[in-house]
């Protein structure tokens, strides 16, 4: 295929399958589905995704051969775009799916799909990335919002394309661990969750600076409600990576001891929140907008020196700055939220809400 130019009737097809309407699922719904998957459910779950992620993801495709300031000419964004395009060419290429083998078969292909997006977040970034080159410095990010608005979308419909995807081959597992439907546990107990996420930032700090402040969790281990624990794993990780980054960083030459990182995690009626608090000295107002943007980081892009790193594996103590905005879509996807509240010259705190209900539909872009 031609660097830039895409076949005609590719595109035709494309354009007629990103007009379809999307369909979207609740967590609860994917619960109580995948909580019998028999050979029938995992065959109309197959018919489902079959006629469902070429929708989606020709909305994605058509998105990212349009975008403003050239940010589609990029190299980067030029490969995103044919992993996209690929990805549609198998879904539409393949058969109607009538039976247990049409089912095994196109499993065995959505896995292919998904490992083909692995590193789509990175490369992205480093798209946006060519772009800052060329742009003028002075240019205010504010004006860069269509490009932000694009990528919240852009990455909210991702997490929902491999949420499905993995969901439907987690239900293929003969041997499921407890309590567990698929990507989702009946009864996540989101103190566990939050200890092994912040025992797993805590040894990146470690690594990094050789040291680490201290971290308390609060709240009832006994506590459980139907998530996504590698969701949750992943956002509460980014919340306590950036917490000891700060206080480390502000205590690291002085002689009192660095404070306490301290996990509240609350169940109400409607929803779960945890908030993570850090004594690290806050970040001013006139940054905070800036905390939730793709194009604000002040460490560098680890793809910069390994290219090859799979984000949702990477661990560096800072990346390029998108573990907000990605962490608040993945909260916002069963219909929470993320806020950072923040007291300049004392602290951070970061309120993560996930809904206790389960029963908010998919937001698709």
């Amino acid at each position: 295929m031609a660097a830039n130019k895409i076949a005609k009737g590719v595109m035709e097809e494309v354009q007629k399958w990103g007009a379809m309407k999307q369909t979207g699922v609740s967590l609860l719904y994917m619960m109580e589905f995948g909580s019998r998957p028999t050979p029938r459910n995992l065959l109309i779950s197959a018919q489902f995704l079959h006629k469902e992620l070429p929708v989606r993801i020709a909305r994605r495709a058509i998105e990212l051969d349009s975008l403003p300031y050239g940010l589609s000419n990029k190299p980067a964004v030029l490969k995103v775009r044919d992993w996209y395009l690929d990805s549609f060419r198998d879904l539409r290429s393949f058969p109607d799916i009538k039976d247990k083998n049409d089912e095994f078969e196109f499993t065995q292909m959505i896995k292919m799909i998904k490992v083909r997006h692995n590193n789509v977040v990175p490369t992205m970034a480093l798209g946006v990335q060519q772009l800052k080159k060329d742009l003028n410095p002075k240019m205010d990010y504010n004006d860069l919002d269509e490009i932000h608005q694009f990528l919240d979308r852009f990455y909210m419909s991702r997490i929902g394309i491999r949420m499905l995807i993995g969901q439907h081959v987690a239900l293929h597992d003969p041997n499921p661990p407890p309590d567990c439907v698929g990507y989702i546990h009946t009864k996540m107990s989101p103190v566990e969750v939050a200890r092994s996420a912040s025992e797993d930032a805590r040894s990146i700090c470690l690594r990094e600076y050789g040291s680490s402040p201290d971290i308390n969790i609060y709240g009832d281990p006994n506590f459980t409600f139907p998530y996504v624990p590698t969701h949750l794993h992943l956002m509460v990780f980014e919340l306590v990576k950036n917490s000891l980054r700060a206080v480390q960083e502000r205590f690291m030459d002085s002689d009192k001891v660095a404070p306490p990182i301290r996990i509240i995690v609350a169940d109400g009626l409607e929803d779960v929140t945890i908030k993570v608090s850090d004594e690290g000295g806050g970040i001013p107002r006139s940054g905070l907008p800036k905390i939730f943007t793709y194009l604000y980081s002040t460490a560098k892009n680890p793809l910069d020196e390994q290219p090859e790193i799979d984000l949702e594996t990477a661990t560096t103590m800072a990346g390029y700055g998108y573990g907000l905005p990605i962490s608040r879509l993945y909260a916002k996807y069963f219909g929470g939220d993320l806020q950072i509240i923040s007291m300049e010259g004392y602290g951070t705190d970061a309120y993560l809400h996930l809904s206790r209900l389960g029963d908010s539909e998919e937001p698709l872009p």
